[in-house]
């Protein structure tokens, strides 16, 4: 069966007129008293989209519109329908919602059914000038993909560059949202917003983490250019070569994160955040190995550094365990969340205390290389660490207790009964 209006030899209707003219011609429903047998109606399926010329008349909300498909489906069920005296009748009122609607034959909705169909205006957030109308939409189309639309009008708007939301200033939406159920009818408004040109974030990670790996590994051979020459052969502690190696370590296992172990809830970032987090881990990386690899760096006693030692490595495998862990809670290809809990691995018991323990473990890792070099400059890039880190895990805090009636109320957010 092909799209296309009401067939011609369509029956008559309650009103005494054929129903092809009800949908063209709107009226008000008059008093009836009428018999409607309805066989034919069996083997004919409908879409319909909203008129949006008066909401007030035409209810367009998926319950509306499951209330109209109900009143189809029970129709040929019935070989008379008489209604007398009745205000308002249920075929009455399901001929006068679809009066107010725009009704094709479907080749592919089944029979008795009812498809809506939602026009929706694009917005610029910045400015409101209209960008697109896109029709011919379906309840269940997702945010994912109206911006795949947008981005076939404006090839600029790539789908990752859109932050679609309700209002100009409102909460960016999700790609797995609809439209039902966001409750949009025919007619609404969504704004957009342009995020600027983005980058994906495993390429900024492995960027930002293979830069500390060759600066330090350069500053560690003592180079001319910042130690003048001869440096390179004077004697080196044994401390310096474990801060070497601890720090290679540290970047090598993020590395190998990135690509086998993380899972991205989003595909990119904004593109200046490559240089704004490079410039971050590179820089400080320069501060640190410049002192501790200088000639004149004076080591701290044996047993600090053994214990400095011994602790970076616990909270390395403590970080490696929460990320592993962190990873299986979500089924690959999807966005699912669950509450992190602890599992058979005993470093992952730290979920029983705090919700960001990654978090937990990557302080104590910086705090330990702090306490083995005793360097200054490690103290101060641990303690801008764990700023922003408790900045991320108490925003993510907050999220789980919201989005999680039954969160443990015990937890804190990145260290144990503090913060």
């Amino acid at each position: 069966m092909n799209n296309r209006p009401w067939p011609a030899a369509s029956a008559p209707d309650l009103y005494g007129r054929q129903i092809h003219d009800i949908i063209q011609h709107p009226l008000p429903p008059p008093p009836i008293t009428s018999t409607c047998p309805c066989p034919q109606y069996t083997r004919f399926s409908f879409h319909a989209s909203s008129h949006p010329s008066d909401p007030r008349q035409f209810p367009s909300t998926a319950t509306h519109w499951e209330h109209l498909t109900w009143d189809f489906a029970v129709l040929p069920k019935q070989d008379s329908l008489e209604y007398e005296d009745m205000e308002p009748p249920p075929l009455k009122t399901c001929l006068y919602i679809l009066a107010n609607a725009l009704v094709v034959l479907s080749s592919t909705a089944e029979d008795g059914e009812i498809e809506v169909r939602i026009s929706i205006e694009i917005l610029a957030a910045q400015g409101s000038k209209s960008i697109a109308v896109l029709q011919n939409l379906s309840p269940s189309t997702s945010v994912s993909d109206l911006k795949k639309q947008i981005h076939s009008r404006k090839s600029n708007l790539y789908p990752n560059r859109q932050a679609l939301r309700l209002e100009v200033k409102g909460k960016t939406l999700k790609d797995e949202e609809t439209l039902k159920s966001l409750g949009m009818r025919s007619g609404a408004k969504l704004y957009v917003k342009d995020l600027g040109p983005q980058i994906g974030w495993k390429t900024v990670f492995l960027a930002e983490y293979a830069g500390p790996l060759l600066v330090y590994v350069w500053l560690y051979q003592r180079p001319w250019l910042f130690y003048g020459e001869g440096a390179a052969s004077l004697p080196v502690h044994q401390v310096v070569h474990w801060a070497m190696w601890c720090y290679v370590a540290h970047y090598v296992k993020r590395l190998l994160e990135t690509i086998f172990v993380h899972r991205f809830s989003n595909a990119t970032m904004p593109f200046m955040n490559l240089f704004k987090n490079c410039s971050y881990y590179w820089l400080f990386t320069a501060y640190i190995a410049y002192h501790v690899n200088h000639p004149l760096y004076t080591p701290p006693g044996k047993w600090q550094a053994y214990a400095g030692l011994a602790m970076f490595i616990l909270c390395e495998l403590g970080n490696l365990s929460i990320h592993v862990a962190l990873r299986n809670l979500r089924p690959p290809g999807t966005k699912l969340r669950k509450i992190p809990e602890a599992t058979s691995n005993p470093f992952t018991a730290l979920f029983n205390f705090v919700s960001c323990p990654n978090y937990t473990y990557e302080f104590g890792s910086w705090l330990a290389f702090s306490i083995m070099t005793q360097c200054l400059p490690a103290g101060l890039f641990t303690l801008a660490g764990m700023y922003q880190m408790s900045v991320w895990a108490l925003g993510k805090h907050r999220a789980y207790k919201k989005e999680f009636p039954n969160y443990p109320r015990g937890r804190s957010a990145i260290l144990p009964f503090l913060i």
